[in-house]
């Protein structure tokens, strides 16, 4: 066989443009799709998801909706359930493996899945810091589960309030409020000392995470932030939450400090590793 005809042979086994198209044009977390290409790669990645995994997954499901939880702006058509995807956790359990760090910052608690899976992955030693403006969906559903592994627990610092204080200038902020913020953690000398941030909060403030959240990673760390195709509307977006997501995913596309890689998994990850 000429090598000519060796490529021949490969072109010819390669799926036709329509199918191609069909497997990167859908936008969804596995627990809210029927699409099998989805189900698949989701059963493969999440062999590690544990059964307190799963019944938390399982109870925020379905409470999504209850009047108790992360505010979560939805508008228009484009909204996206509050709850980071298995595929996405699992993901971030990973990245902690991988940068083998202690500390790692939570920016949207919910009902604590996120955390929850970092905990899981971090040694006895190892500290997540989450943080909310509300404990509505963590009290009611997360807690409960979350105390059936006091091991776990005992990794989770819980922390009430805005991650960036949009409301106040410093002189107004009270000192626990203050203390709540990234900028604190920065100003009481943190910087470069976490491994690892998961953002999946208000998307507004997309931007003044990965920028804080950055100046708190050390050297190698990594930055997963959740929701980054918002259902596909990134691409054109109208909404004030895709129009968020949009300028932060360019904003770290642009940043000379970091590596970045915007995957189509869950509702979007984008993959963000700040250089040494």
């Amino acid at each position: 066989m000429s090598v000519h005809q060796h490529f021949c042979l490969c072109a010819d086994l390669s799926p036709p443009p329509s199918i191609i198209i069909t497997m990167t044009s859908t936008v969804e977390k596995s627990y809210e799709t029927t699409d099998k290409l989805i189900g698949y790669t989701s059963k493969i990645s999440t062999t590690t998801f544990t059964a307190l995994q799963q019944e938390l997954q399982d109870r925020t499901l379905a409470s999504t909706g209850d009047d108790a939880g992360m505010i979560v702006p939805i508008l228009n058509t484009v909204s996206s359930t509050p709850s980071g995807a298995p595929e996405v956790l699992e993901m971030g359990k990973a990245m902690i493996h991988l940068t083998r760090t202690k500390k790692v910052l939570d920016i949207g608690t919910f009902t604590g899945a996120s955390a929850l899976a970092w905990a899981i992955d971090l040694p006895e030693d190892g500290q997540v810091i989450s943080m909310d403006v509300s404990h509505g969906s963590l009290n009611k559903v997360g807690l409960p589960i979350l105390e059936k592994a006091p091991e776990l627990r005992a990794k989770i610092d819980f922390r009430l309030g805005s991650a960036v204080d949009t409301l106040h200038p410093p002189i107004y902020r009270t000192p626990i409020h203050n203390s709540l913020t990234l900028e604190s953690l920065i100003d009481s000398g943190a910087s470069g000392s976490f491994g690892f941030a998961f953002i999946d909060a208000d998307k507004a403030n997309y931007s003044r995470y990965y920028e804080q959240c950055l100046e708190l990673l050390a050297p190698g760390g990594v930055i997963m932030v959740d929701n980054a195709l918002w259902h596909g509307s990134v691409i054109e977006p109208k909404e004030p939450s895709g129009v968020a997501i949009d300028a932060a995913n360019r904003l770290a596309a642009a940043d000379s400090r970091v590596y970045n890689t915007l995957l189509n998994v869950g509702d979007g990850v984008h993959l963000i590793v700040k250089k040494h």
